[in-house]
């Protein structure tokens, strides 16, 4: 198991782990960040630098209590800085507290350091050559991993932490358990490492054994003091304090000796292990601890005490000499190999060739060296240095603060310009007289909509087919208070009714077949604006609650949803079906009809706004001038006197389509009685008027020719009793043809004789 994980889950990828990462073993991966383990120290810098606590220490806790319950007796070994971390609880608690836990006995990590004091003192005295101390496991890892040219300056001693294990196992058995506790990262990985593998058998972070302690009930300062085991250590219990490892080795230290270097924290130890691989320094002895303010500032160090106040708890330590218990096993020197050799495990990543990190530049927009900011928002130091990382798959283009936003600004750019021709095309579509007439009936209905658009009351807009409900709901729209946001049409009778329930409350995901995903619902996505139910008589009674629950509590619940969400819409409803006659008939609830029909506005058909048809007919001209782009410059008087004399069934749609129509056929700069389809030519011959193009004969006979051939084909249907076949012979023409001229006319045989 990798000692420090990632919470998929967690991560944002804000890049925090990749900034604070010394030596950018952070992978980015298409969701979230990965750590690499072959990169990795353990130095513990993602850990606290992760804003979203994605980054987390594996869980070592379960191994420990599987020690603890088996059968092999269990050690417990106290890091350096315990004293620093357990500081509201005596030494002599702490150890009564792990006995508590089952261990069998509690040694100081101190112990360890002065194991290997004369091994370190017989390298200084033997190696002429530049030395570098071993007992930070992150120091070591930084170098056999990233800077393996350093590998045989490293000193060939194990760390504390191993050399502690090794020795309980010598003296106490091997098959003695050995359970390290300290506030170090990277002993995990030293742990799991090939040359040091078996001497410890878990470890814990101080923080990991508080959690124990809490789970099992523990409270360390109810505790009977008890006695640490083993051998007593005195220098070693200075390690953690700032040059304590040379005090502990005995080794000095004079201040102006260039020859012996000593550096704690990231920036110091990397810069001076740079230096040291590129030749730049040669000291005799390099003493380096990973972390800041030495083993006083690990990973796993309590965060309400400063660093002097730690340093002072562990001065304290060292002074009041806690009671021990020396067991003689102990008092004996067994013969323990203290030595471990290093290896270079550097993993080489691909190196970038030609001009490759030149094509990555370009692909954000990094065309000069002025272009290269360097902002390091990225988490790497240069644009360059980033570029190779994604040509070497750590990190992606995604990455680029500076692209993104200028990515951002440009498709800002694209959506404002593709909105403002969106919002041009709609104030076109529907300008400021959005419902075109002078009649009285379409001046009531404009005064109505002016007088209820200001106000959030429900509106029902009823009228024909055609009679332009949905313009009478964009109006009340536009003179409403929430015209700055969205109006959301939804025609009920062109979505079936098992998705239109979906469509207008969204659903959660797996609520039915193909809901793939969550879905917002109409409703929702009109919340603040108004919402427009075309055909509103055509939906089931199902919806009709779910609607009448909408109105009345201002709440949606998605299909499949249990959580109701509160929206603020206001309704605009139409139909061409009478309500009353549902709720009488019973397939509208009366209830809902109640709660719709709160101001009714009726949409004046057609054919009873005569006086409004020329004006409407020259606007319809216009907008159709416009999208087929072509010069019509107007309408004959005989056309429009045709188009007033017209029932216009169809209404205003109807209208548009015919003047559209015959703005196509047109062949000149003026629409003609001709271009207007038949039935308007013949209402115009049924009133008396003779209607001739002298310019087109074809054009003028074709009308008389075809009223003539309707009369004579009714006339021999009639004769014939309504029989085709009789006809056909009394017309002495076959019948296939008779049947063609009966088609062409929209005449059926029975249906005439029907009539008579």
């Amino acid at each position: 198991m990798y000692p420090i994980v990632t919470r998929t889950e967690r991560c944002r990828k804000c890049y925090s782990c990749v900034r604070s990462c010394p030596v950018k073993a952070i992978k980015v991966e298409k969701s979230y960040t990965e750590i690499i383990f072959e990169r990795c120290i353990g130095c513990g810098n993602c850990l606290g630098t992760c804003p979203q606590q994605a980054k987390v220490i594996a869980d070592n806790v379960a191994n420990t209590e599987a020690v603890l319950a088996g059968e092999a007796p269990a050690v417990a070994v106290l890091g350096c800085s315990f004293p620093s971390f357990f500081h509201y609880a005596a030494p002599g608690q702490l150890v009564a507290g792990l006995k508590k836990l089952g261990f069998t006995q509690v040694h100081e990590a101190a112990t360890g350091v002065e194991l290997i004091a004369g091994e370190y003192a017989q390298a200084i005295r033997e190696n002429k050559s530049t030395l570098i101390t071993s007992h930070c496991p992150a120091v070591v890892d930084l170098i056999e991993r990233h800077y393996p040219q350093l590998v045989d300056n490293l000193i060939g001693v194990v760390t504390h932490m191993v050399a502690m294990g090794r020795y309980l196992k010598q003296v106490l058995g091997a098959e003695t358990k050995v359970v390290y506790i300290s506030s170090c990262i990277a002993g995990k990985f030293e742990m799991q490492a090939e040359e040091t593998r078996g001497a410890v058998d878990a470890v814990l972070t101080y923080k990991e054994l508080e959690g124990i302690f809490k789970s099992r009930g523990i409270d360390l300062t109810e505790c009977e003091p008890l006695p640490f085991e083993g051998r007593e250590p005195h220098l070693g219990r200075v390690f953690s304090l700032p040059q304590g490892p040379f005090r502990a080795f005995g080794v000095e230290v004079d201040p102006l000796d260039t020859e012996v270097v000593t550096a704690e924290g990231e920036v110091n130890v990397m810069g001076i292990v740079k230096d040291l691989a590129a030749g730049s320094i040669s000291p005799k002895l390099v003493d380096l601890r990973f972390c800041y303010d030495g083993c006083l500032g690990g990973p796993g160090k309590k965060t309400d005490l400063t660093v002097i106040s730690r340093r002072n708890l562990l001065i304290q330590h060292f002074k009041n000499k806690p009671p021990y218990h020396t067991d003689p096993v102990y008092r004996s020197a067994p013969v323990v190999s203290y030595g471990r050799s290093f290896s270079n495990r550097f993993s080489k990543l691909p190196s970038p060739k030609g001009g490759e990190v030149k094509k990555i530049l370009q692909a954000t927009n990094k065309f000069t060296h002025k272009d290269e900011l360097n902002c390091r928002a990225c988490g790497y130091r240069t644009c360059r240095e980033y570029a190779v990382a994604v040509y070497q798959g750590l990190a992606d283009l995604e990455m680029c603060l500076p692209h993104n936003l200028q990515q951002l600004e440009e498709d800002r750019g694209r959506l404002i310009q593709k909105y403002e021709l969106a919002k041009r095309e709609l104030e076109r579509e529907y300008a400021d007289e959005f419902i075109v007439g002078s009649d009285t009936k379409t001046l009531e209905v404009l005064d109505q909509i002016k007088q209820v658009g200001p106000t959030p009351t429900t509106v029902l807009v009823r009228g024909e087919s055609g009679t332009g409900k949905e313009l009478a709901a964009r109006a009340i729209h536009r003179y409403s208070k929430r015209n700055d946001k969205p109006l959301v049409t939804v025609n009920c009778t062109t979505i079936t009714d098992s998705l239109l329930e979906s469509e207008l409350f969204g659903h959660k995901k797996g609520a039915f077949t193909g809901a793939i995903a969550d879905k917002k619902g109409l409703f929702e996505a009109a919340d603040g604006g108004t919402i427009f139910l075309d055909e509103i008589g055509d939906i089931t009674p199902k919806l009709q609650a779910e609607l009448l629950r909408v109105l009345d509590q201002g709440e949606v619940r998605p299909v499949g949803g249990t959580a109701a969400k509160r929206v603020d819409v206001r309704l605009i409803a139409a139909t061409n079906k009478s309500l009353e006659d549902g709720v009488r008939e019973g397939w509208f609830r009366e209830d809902l009809y109640y709660r719709l029909n709160v101001f009714s506005i009726t949409m004046p058909p057609l054919r009873a706004r005569v006086e409004s048809v020329p004006e409407l007919a020259h606007h319809f001209l216009g907008k159709a001038r416009n999208k087929l782009n072509k010069h019509i410059i107007g309408i004959e008087e005989r056309a429009v006197n045709a188009m007033l004399r017209y029932p216009w069934p169809g209404n205003i749609r109807e209208m548009q389509n015919v003047i559209e129509r015959a703005a196509v056929l047109t062949h000149d700069d003026i629409i003609k009685l001709g271009n207007l389809p038949l039935a308007f030519a013949e209402s115009y011959a049924e009133e008396g008027e003779n209607v001739f193009d002298l310019r087109s004969f074809k054009k003028e006979r074709e009308p008389h020719v075809m009223r003539v051939e309707k009369k004579l084909i009714q006339r021999y249907l009639s004769d014939a009793g309504g029989n085709v076949s009789k006809a056909a012979q009394l017309a002495n023409i076959p019948r296939r043809t008779f049947y063609r001229l009966l088609d062409k006319h929209g005449l059926k045989g029975r249906a005439i004789r029907g009539q008579e």
